[in-house]
C-alpha cells in the first residue's frame, strides 16, 4: 500500500509530530508527511519538521481579519499537498464549522482527558479538583463540536494521591505519544473507516474507543 499522506497542524514544541515522525521512521506505520503547519511562528515544532526535511509553513492568525479569512488560507495551504489526513498536533486554534466540514472523517485530534469527560482546557487540574481515580488520553476524529467527535483510541493511566497537575501532564504525554501514532497507523492499514459519524474498526461498528492500559507501549 501507498503511504497515508498527512498534513500536521501545530501550535508549539511539537512532542506528538516528533513521536509520529519517529514512528514513520521506524516503519513501525505507513504514512507520509507531506507538510507540518503552525500558526505561530518560531516554535520548535516547525524545527523537529525542518530536522526531518519535511516542508513547513507559518499561517499566523493574527494576520487574518476573522476566522474565516485564517481558515481559508489554512485550508489552501492544506490541500495543496492532497493528504488523506490532517492531523491536529497541539494545535490551539478553534476551527470553524465550515473548515471541518471540509475534511469530513479526514480530521484527528488527540485531547488529554479520558473524552467526554473534560473537554476544553486545564484537563489535568480539573481531574484532580473533581477527584478522579483514572485520567489519560483520546484520540477522536474532529467534529464542529469541540472536542466532540467520535472517539478511535485512549489511553487510561491511574491518578495517585501523590500526582500534581504538572505530573499529570507529564504522565498523559507519555501515553499521547503512543496511541497517537498508533491510530494513524491504524487508519493506514485500512483498519478504520468513518462513516456518517461512525467508526467502523476492522469492519465493526466501534461502540466504544479502543481503551490501551498505560503500561502498553506501541
Amino acid at each position: 500500500m501507498s503511504p497515508l499522506p498527512i498534513v500536521v497542524l501545530i501550535s508549539g514544541t511539537g512532542s506528538n509530530l516528533q513521536a509520529i515522525i519517529d514512528a514513520i521512521a521506524a516503519k513501525k506505520i505507513n504514512a507520509e508527511i507531506r507538510a507540518v503547519i503552525s500558526n505561530k511562528p518560531g516554535v520548535a515544532g516547525l524545527q523537529r519538521a525542518r530536522d526531518a526535511g519535511i516542508a513547513t509553513h507559518v499561517i499566523e492568525h493574527k494576520q487574518y481579519p476573522d476566522r474565516n479569512a485564517f481558515d481559508a488560507a489554512l485550508r489552501d495551504c492544506i490541500d495543496q499537498y492532497q493528504p488523506q489526513l490532517v492531523v491536529l498536533a497541539g494545535f490551539m486554534r478553534i476551527l470553524g464549522d465550515g473548515f471541518v466540514q471540509h475534511y469530513p472523517g479526514r480530521m484527528l485530534n488527540i485531547h488529554p482527558s479520558l473524552l467526554p469527560e473534560f473537554p476544553g482546557l486545564d484537563t489535568h487540574r480539573r481531574v484532580l479538583a473533581a477527584g478522579h481515580t483514572q485520567h489519560g488520553a483520546s484520540v477522536h476524529f474532529v467534529t464542529p463540536e469541540l472536542d466532540g467527535g467520535p472517539l478511535l483510541v485512549q489511553a487510561v493511566i491511574p491518578v495517585q494521591a501523590n500526582d500534581t497537575a504538572e505530573s499529570l501532564q507529564q504522565k498523559v504525554h507519555q501515553q499521547e505519544h503512543i496511541i497517537y501514532p498508533l491510530a494513524i497507523g491504524w487508519i493506514a492499514e485500512g483498519r478504520v473507516q468513518y462513516e456518517n459519524n461512525r467508526i467502523f474498526f476492522d469492519g465493526k461498528p466501534l461502540e466504544k474507543p479502543v481503551q490501551i492500559p498505560a503500561c502498553n507501549a506501541y
